[in-house]
């Protein structure tokens, strides 16, 4: 290696250490603002077709914008700030009530708990040693989970203001984002060229269509079960059915499902002897819960033409590793390796089969 190479290596070495201090520096400077600035761009690339469309209607970005941004203010952040309120106004209440949950006879076992195949006997058995304990020993036991439960969910309430701010800043980047979308795309797919040429604009537009049919299956499904769950809590006349209501949907957005709430509704209904209502509920319950299995994979399939099993495991994994915003940024990290990925093999396959063809018009 020549003087002039060494001069080289050590400039771009240099060049490279700066270049990686700047951004490690940016990201720290912007730390704060990520999560927020995630959600905010999950939630416009999902929600671009209807800002276009309410623009078509209003005649003008600004007031599509302000039209946007107050539908989001109604499906979004009203539900879980009234739920939050909802908690917090009631906090003696649950307290109290997670204190009396403790204190209740347990009756024996129905005599169809033993028929049930393969788990019926220890279940039964469990039942009748659970029914056999003396209520105050039962209350005793159970007393420490009870508290536990009613003050984490008081706790959690609590930070009623954080959350505020964080919706605040979310809607912010939002609208400042709904300004500026198309610039925002232009530079985004640029940077993705410049970096793997047209696989990698390819991969950003896939990763967009992704995102944009994960939120369009998510968010519809969860509306849909947090309504029809709400319509039937409040039917049967469940207590607090519009904190449930807003429950629903939080535990459908997170991909846990409506079963933690209309399950002991169902079971409070036959628990006070209310047997029709309980097994119309039953049913009702069933057909609300199933519909992740239906109505979730029709929207997904239709707005993104990937493969769905690569979509619910991005979806599922994303949200262990990452939480609820995991989400999206499964499906998305999922989507562009696919997509490198099998632009990589089709290249080798292209250039396989140019050989080929050279070699057969050499042969004849």
């Amino acid at each position: 290696m020549n003087l002039e190479q060494r001069a080289d290596l050590t400039r771009n070495t240099i060049v490279i250490a700066i270049v990686g201090v700047l951004i490690a520096a940016c990201f720290w400077i912007l730390a704060p603002f990520l999560p927020a600035l995630i959600w905010a761009s999950m939630i416009v690339i999902a929600t671009w077709p209807l800002l276009l469309k309410v623009q078509e209607k209003v005649l003008g970005r600004r007031p599509a914008v302000m039209v946007m941004m107050g539908l989001l203010v109604l499906v979004f952040v009203i539900p879980f700030t009234l739920a939050v309120g909802t908690i917090v106004e009631n906090a003696p209440q649950i307290t109290a009530l997670a204190k009396q949950v403790t204190n209740f006879d347990v009756p024996p076992p129905p005599d169809w708990v033993d028929g049930i195949p393969l788990v019926g006997s220890p279940v039964a058995e469990y039942w009748q040693n659970t029914a056999d304990t003396d209520p105050g020993e039962l209350a005793r036991r159970l007393s420490p989970y009870a508290r536990n439960v009613g003050s984490w969910l008081v706790a959690q309430a609590g930070s009623l203001g954080i959350i505020v701010v964080h919706f605040v800043v979310t809607l912010i980047l939002t609208a400042l984002l709904y300004m500026n979308g198309e610039g925002m795309a232009t530079l985004v797919r640029r940077l993705a060229h410049r970096i793997a040429d047209d696989r990698g604009e390819n991969a950003t537009v896939l990763a967009a269509k992704a995102v944009r049919a994960v939120a369009q299956g998510v968010v519809i499904t969860a509306l849909a079960q947090s309504i029809l769950a709400g319509l039937g809590l409040a039917v049967i006349g469940v207590p607090y059915a519009s904190l449930l209501t807003a429950l629903v949907f939080m535990l459908t957005i997170a991909q846990i499902g409506a079963g933690p709430v209309l399950i002991p509704a169902v079971i409070w209904l036959f628990w006070k002897g209310s047997v029709g209502w309980g097994i119309a509920m039953l049913i009702w319950s069933a057909l609300v819960m199933s519909m992740d299995g239906f109505l979730r994979p029709i929207l997904i399939r239709r707005n993104a033409n990937l493969p769905l099993l690569l979509i619910f495991a991005g979806v599922i994994g994303g949200l262990i590793a990452f939480g609820v915003i995991g989400l999206f940024i499964g499906p998305v990290l999922l989507t562009v390796c696919f997509t490198l990925l099998t632009a990589w093999i089709d290249e080798d396959k292209d250039d396989g089969d140019g050989e080929m063809a050279a070699a057969l018009n050499e042969a004849e």
